[in-house]
């Protein structure tokens, strides 16, 4: 293994962050991913989504949305071979540093309630659930 490097991805990312995204996200209950999505979301906010790479390859990414009032974090993931070595924690590190760099005062994240991987990895962060929230949504 090289060394993990995090940096924002580029257009160029997209494909492998799709397939990171099949074999190392929770991928229920969301609406399909698309590189059209990916790329809107890049154009928007080139510094938004963050990748952890061993090389050349793809193996973390978290997207870190600030809309100017709220942080709000989506999109941990870690590839399967990369688990277990700090990365998921780096790319939180590097989120809550970007969030207090533009003033953001708390971060939140959406965990489906059956994701104990993910649950895990946001309870070892610091990060705890809010019972008293409930998330309303409406697809578009």
């Amino acid at each position: 293994m090289t060394e993990i490097v995090v940096r924002p991805a580029t257009v160029a990312d997209v494909g492998a962050v799709l397939a990171l995204w099949t074999v190392g996200a929770e991928n229920a209950d969301r609406p399909s991913d698309s590189a059209a999505d990916v790329e809107r979301l890049l154009a928007r906010d080139p510094e938004a989504l963050v990748l952890a790479t061993d090389g050349e390859d793809v193996v973390g990414s978290v997207i870190v949305g600030w809309d100017g009032w709220r942080c709000h974090l989506y999109r941990l993931a870690v590839h399967p071979s990369h688990r277990r070595r700090g990365i998921g924690r780096t790319l939180l590190e590097h989120a809550e540093q970007r969030f207090a760099a533009v003033g953001g005062k708390r971060a939140d994240a959406m965990v489906l309630d059956g994701n104990d991987l993910g649950a895990s990895i946001w309870t070892d962060a610091g990060y705890s659930r809010q019972p008293e929230w409930s998330r309303w949504v409406k697809p578009l």
